[in-house]
């Protein structure tokens, strides 16, 4: 049987399934303790970009995934990002990901996160989607939450099948496949 840990290793050295692709978890950088990111012995914990779009009723919006409105966010650009109380922000990856046919991922949150009430929600990776990953990050608390970019944000687990799928993400052609930004809802 192979080690989950050297399969994910394998798959993006070669395959380039994780690219960047950090080969061990990094705690620290620069002299610095961080939350950490890379290969873990499951899993891969992404990082999150510097891009942040921060919710924001200042319009007193409705969110409607079947009429969303980009206004509903400020666009923040940032190494830190503060979450008002409450509220949520969309991300992205540092990571962008190449998901094989026989493969779907789960994508939850860390627990060095999860500990301050920030709850990061991502749908499952399915075969053969590729793209950077929109992240949703709430903060559950009453108080502004902080997010480091280019720190660990969330864990994606792998689940291997011994058959590919009959229909990939990439055969429906998916709504979100190659996105390259933070990618609003759509229908």
């Amino acid at each position: 049987m192979v080690q989950p840990d050297s399969w994910i290793r394998k798959m993006a050295l070669e395959e380039g399934m994780i690219s960047p692709f950090s080969d061990g978890l990094v705690r620290e950088e620069n002299g610095k303790k961080i939350v950490s990111y890379g290969l873990s012995s499951y899993g891969y914990d992404l990082r999150v970009d510097r891009k942040f779009k921060v919710f924001t009723d200042v319009y007193n919006s409705i969110v409607d995934p079947k009429n969303f409105r980009p206004d509903s966010f400020v666009d923040i650009e940032a190494d830190t990002c503060i979450i008002p109380p409450n509220s949520f922000a969309l991300a992205k990856s540092v990571e962008y990901f190449r998901i094989p046919r026989n493969v779907l991922t789960l994508c939850i949150g860390k627990s060095t996160y999860a500990r301050c009430g920030i709850i990061v929600n991502v749908t499952p990776f399915e075969p053969e989607w590729e793209g950077y990953v929109t992240l949703e990050i709430s903060n559950t608390t009453p108080l502004p939450a902080k997010i480091y970019a280019n720190e660990g944000l969330a864990q994606v687990l792998f689940f291997v099948s011994e058959q590919v799928c009959e229909t990939s993400y990439a055969d429906r052609g998916g709504k979100y496949m190659g996105q390259v930004e933070i990618t609003y809802p759509s229908i």
